[in-house]
Protein backbone atom coordinates (compact mmCIF):
# COMPACT_ATOMS: atom_id res chain seq x y z
CA UNK A 1 0.00 0.00 0.00
CA UNK A 2 1.10 3.16 -0.74
CA UNK A 3 -0.01 6.74 -1.28
CA UNK A 4 -2.49 8.91 1.13
CA UNK A 5 -5.92 9.23 1.53
CA UNK A 6 -7.69 12.28 0.86
CA UNK A 7 -9.72 13.44 3.81
CA UNK A 8 -12.31 16.17 4.74
CA UNK A 9 -14.05 16.42 7.67
CA UNK A 10 -16.97 19.36 6.60
CA UNK A 11 -19.46 20.77 9.56
CA UNK A 12 -22.42 22.85 9.16
CA UNK A 13 -20.73 26.13 9.47
CA UNK A 14 -17.27 25.02 8.23
CA UNK A 15 -14.56 22.75 7.06
CA UNK A 16 -12.65 21.28 10.35
CA UNK A 17 -10.53 19.55 8.19
CA UNK A 18 -8.87 18.55 4.76
CA UNK A 19 -5.33 17.12 4.25
CA UNK A 20 -3.82 14.09 2.66
CA UNK A 21 -3.11 11.19 5.66
CA UNK A 22 -2.78 7.77 6.48
CA UNK A 23 -5.47 6.20 8.09
CA UNK A 24 -9.11 7.83 9.12
CA UNK A 25 -11.08 5.58 11.72
CA UNK A 26 -14.92 6.59 12.30
CA UNK A 27 -17.91 5.07 14.44
CA UNK A 28 -20.06 3.84 11.54
CA UNK A 29 -24.00 2.74 12.29
CA UNK A 30 -23.34 -0.78 11.68
CA UNK A 31 -19.71 -0.77 13.59
CA UNK A 32 -16.59 1.41 13.72
CA UNK A 33 -14.32 1.17 10.24
CA UNK A 34 -11.30 2.30 8.86
CA UNK A 35 -10.34 3.67 5.32
CA UNK A 36 -6.78 3.49 3.96
CA UNK A 37 -5.52 4.53 0.81
CA UNK A 38 -7.50 3.02 -2.17
CA UNK A 39 -10.56 2.14 -0.50
CA UNK A 40 -13.30 0.34 -2.23
CA UNK A 41 -16.09 2.66 -2.69
CA UNK A 42 -18.98 2.72 -0.09
CA UNK A 43 -21.29 4.93 1.92
CA UNK A 44 -22.37 4.81 5.44
CA UNK A 45 -24.18 6.74 8.30
CA UNK A 46 -22.17 7.47 11.28
CA UNK A 47 -23.27 7.47 14.42
CA UNK A 48 -22.03 9.83 17.77
CA UNK A 49 -18.18 9.19 18.64
CA UNK A 50 -14.94 9.44 17.80
CA UNK A 51 -13.42 9.95 14.15
CA UNK A 52 -9.45 9.44 14.60
CA UNK A 53 -6.85 10.79 11.80
CA UNK A 54 -3.45 8.88 11.37
CA UNK A 55 -0.73 10.79 9.50
CA UNK A 56 2.51 9.39 10.19
CA UNK A 57 3.56 9.44 13.76
CA UNK A 58 0.80 11.98 14.10
CA UNK A 59 -3.08 11.41 15.38
CA UNK A 60 -5.89 13.90 15.73
CA UNK A 61 -9.25 13.05 17.36
CA UNK A 62 -12.51 14.75 16.39
CA UNK A 63 -15.41 13.94 18.32
CA UNK A 64 -18.63 14.16 15.54
CA UNK A 65 -22.66 13.86 16.13
CA UNK A 66 -24.16 12.07 13.42
CA UNK A 67 -23.53 12.83 9.77
CA UNK A 68 -22.38 10.15 6.63
CA UNK A 69 -18.98 8.98 5.56
CA UNK A 70 -18.37 8.52 1.66
CA UNK A 71 -15.51 7.11 0.36
CA UNK A 72 -14.59 7.19 -3.75
CA UNK A 73 -12.04 7.09 -5.88
CA UNK A 74 -11.19 10.49 -4.64
CA UNK A 75 -10.70 9.88 -0.81
CA UNK A 76 -13.05 10.12 2.36
CA UNK A 77 -15.75 12.76 2.81
CA UNK A 78 -17.49 13.05 6.25
CA UNK A 79 -20.25 15.53 6.51
CA UNK A 80 -21.14 15.45 10.05
CA UNK A 81 -23.77 17.55 11.60
CA UNK A 82 -21.61 18.77 14.48
CA UNK A 83 -18.06 18.15 14.70
CA UNK A 84 -15.34 19.28 17.15
CA UNK A 85 -11.56 18.55 17.51
CA UNK A 86 -11.00 16.94 20.84
CA UNK A 87 -7.04 16.21 20.38
CA UNK A 88 -4.27 17.03 18.41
Amino acid sequence: MAGKLSFSLVAPEREVFAGLVDQVDAPGVEGDFGVLPAHAPFMTALREGAVTVFDGGKRRVFEVKGGFADVNAQGLTILAEEATEVSA
